[in-house]
Formats: structure tokens, sequence, C-alpha cells
């Protein structure tokens, strides 16, 4: 089992900035790659960024590309997603995942309970 726990979101106004924490605990959560991924009402559930605990590879959607930056640290098992140049369309709930190397919410069977980023333009 792994167990993810989200925080930082918030309100913030149009251009400004954001920082979200996942902190992950269990036994074999390493193996996993971490995802953010978000959710607007009425839509759905939408990859952001994913990051490789061994590697540190990431990848991110083309719409948070050089906005968002994803990144893990190792001693405090936690992750972290940069959000600066926030825009109103970002306005969703975020949730932190663990699972596959994949952009689609099936291939991660861990979840958190989500954070909720509001942008007022």
């Amino acid at each position: 089992q792994v167990q993810l726990v989200e925080s930082g979101g918030g309100l913030v106004q149009a251009g400004g900035s954001l920082r979200l924490s996942c902190a992950v605990s269990g036994r074999t959560f390493s193996r996993y790659a971490m995802g953010w991924f978000r959710q607007a009402p009425g839509k759905e559930r939408e990859f952001v960024a994913a990051i490789s605990w061994i590697s540190g590879s990431t990848a991110y959607v083309d719409s948070v590309k050089g906005r968002f930056t994803i990144s893990r640290d190792n001693a405090q098992n936690t992750v972290y997603l940069q959000m600066n140049s926030l825009k109103p369309e970002d306005a969703a709930v975020y949730y932190c995942a663990a699972g596959a190397w994949q952009r689609s919410p099936s291939g991660y069977p861990y979840w958190g309970q989500g954070t909720q980023v509001t942008v007022s333009s």
C-alpha cells in the first residue's frame, strides 16, 4: 500500500504561484512513478505532470510546460508541483497519484484526497 497526502492548494490571483506538496509513505512507493492530475467541475481528470522516483525523469501536459515544475525530495519522501503564472483555466482539484509511468489516470492505483486550486481573474 502507498499513502499519499496533498497540501498547498488555495486561492491565488491570475499570474500568481502556488506550490503543491504530496507526502508519500508505504513500503514500495519508490517503485512507482508519481503523477499530478487535476479535475475541474464537469471535466474528466487530466494528466498534468509525472516524475520517476528513480531516474527523476519528468513529463508534462503541453498546457503547463514552462509554467509548472514537478520535483521530488527523496529524503523527505515528498513530491512537489511548483505552479507559476497561473491562469484561471488551471483552477481544479489537484490530485497526487502513484502508479505506472503513463499519462492515463487508469495506470495509477494510489491516489491522494486532492487539494483545491482556485485562480481568480
